[in-house]
């Protein structure tokens, strides 16, 4: 393999690693504002147990994000640089922003909120949990503002060959952002859901009975149902917009080949590029002329229409592009099965988690990672499918890679892999760890930890 491939495989795991943890971060601020708003308001302590518990998970997640962040910025310089001397001028800035309105502010009140809950001012310490979890949201629109621009470049020129901006607004707000943006969130706000949900399900399976374990489950799974019709329903309009302005990426997904009306949805099948067909094809007929233009009649672009007189490929990688896709629609509409489930067995039961059968709950612990799973399939959708620009009609991958050899790239590659095997082991065994203690702090009395005392109960 060449410093191209090596440098994409490195650069895509270097980013798959980064992503999993502010994924957790966006959403698991706003819950943990929640938890701190109910205790503010009830004094119930099953809030607070629950706000105690999450914190620490912020804690770590936060932690292995913004050290995986710095990690994957060294290569911008180190295998991209053609990247920024072409479009640094939008990139530069837009990497400034983030930091001065988002990394700045968590930076500031994230130990208030870790460490203040018995030591400031009620008001302080939920002002704190406020600041963090919007800085974690501004630190994503940023990201999503830059990695929109380069599918859907806008208000920029090119001059000598390097682009500089002449509309900030476009940029910004540049067409497919707003789809990106709601896409990611509702995403991050499943993966918490999930991730609540399943790790609260293994504390029940341990034995736990507590209150905060109970509330956050129910969390959990009533977050879950909410929000995933939310986003397949946004899911369908980020994909009428991807086909707006991405169609080469749309017939990847859709394994489409020529392009024509009555288009199959594919469920099955496995693309090859060296007879330009889908071999095993098991699908729902006109389903994706269906779901892209509304009518069974609707023409759907093909892969075919992306190949130069040349025989130049145009079009991306299909296979990664067509698998990912259907894990990431998989795994939706196994939260959505499995969420609504829990909501109608737990309504039935009086929103009593403990007395859900126990197949259900061994179901739900899996699903504490079916966010990361969704979450990475969907990059991947998102970012193979748009080979081979880096950015769309301005730049190709191509162009950005350093000129190094190729051992160089692979030795660093392997230490990258290595380490973030452990530190993924690391993370999932703390958590596990953590789900342990509180299993069996229950019990103990009224657990607290040595020296901590109890959190005043809000006057009314």
């Amino acid at each position: 393999m060449d410093a191209l491939i090596l440098s994409r495989i490195q650069f895509g795991a270097n980013i798959s690693f980064h992503i999993l943890f502010p994924t957790i971060t966006i959403a698991l601020g706003w819950v943990l504002l929640y938890f701190r708003i109910r205790y503010n308001r009830s004094g119930e302590q099953r809030w607070m147990d629950a706000y105690m518990f999450w914190v620490k998970v912020f804690a770590l997640s936060f932690a292995l994000g913004v050290v995986s962040g710095i990690t994957m910025s060294f290569q911008f310089g180190t295998n991209w640089p053609g990247f920024m001397e072409k479009v640094g001028n939008i990139a530069g800035p837009l990497l400034a922003y983030e930091i001065m309105t988002a990394f700045f502010l968590e930076a500031v009140f994230l130990g208030i909120m870790l460490f203040g809950a018995s030591k400031v001012p009620r008001w302080l310490h939920t002002g704190a949990t406020f600041l963090v979890a919007f800085g974690t949201t501004m630190s994503t629109f940023w990201i999503i503002v830059l990695n929109s621009w380069m599918h859907t470049p806008a208000g920029f020129e090119l001059r000598d060959g390097v682009v500089f901006a002449t509309n900030w607004w476009d940029i910004i707000f540049n067409p497919s952002m707003p789809y990106r943006l709601a896409h990611m969130l509702l995403a991050s706000g499943l993966t918490v859901a999930f991730l609540i949900a399943g790790l609260s399900a293994l504390r029940l399976l341990w034995g736990e009975k507590g209150h905060g374990v109970r509330t956050s489950f129910r969390t959990g799974v009533i977050m879950g149902a909410m929000l995933i019709p939310v986003q397949i329903f946004m899911g369908d309009l980020h994909g009428l917009n991807t086909l707006e302005h991405q169609p080469a990426k749309v017939a990847a997904m859709e394994g489409n080949w020529e392009t024509g009306p009555n288009v199959p949805l594919v469920l099955f099948g496995i693309p090859n590029e060296e007879t330009r067909s889908t071999d095993f094809e098991i699908g729902i007929p006109n389903g994706a002329s269906i779901i892209l233009k509304h009518k069974p009649s609707g023409v759907v672009p093909g892969l075919n229409d992306f190949v130069a007189d040349d025989g130049t490929i145009q079009h991306p990688p299909v296979a990664p592009v067509f698998y990912s896709f259907r894990v990431m629609v998989g795994t939706g509409f196994a939260m959505l099965f499995l969420s609504w489930a829990g909501v109608w067995m737990l309504r039935k039961r009086g929103w009593e988690p403990g007395d859900l059968p126990k197949p259900y709950l061994l179901m739900m612990v899996p699903m504490a990672l079916s966010g990361w799973v969704a979450t990475l399939a969907g990059w991947y959708v998102t970012e193979i499918g748009r080979q081979p620009w880096l950015v769309t009609g301005v730049m190709t991958t191509k162009e950005a890679v350093a000129d190094v050899p190729p051992v160089m790239v692979l030795s660093t590659l392997i230490g990258y892999l290595v380490v973030y095997a452990l530190l993924i082991g690391a993370y999932i065994s703390v958590l596990l760890y953590m789900a342990r203690k509180a299993a069996k702090a229950e019990a103990i009395p009224n657990p607290r930890r040595p020296g901590e005392q109890p959190l005043p109960v809000p006057a009314e």
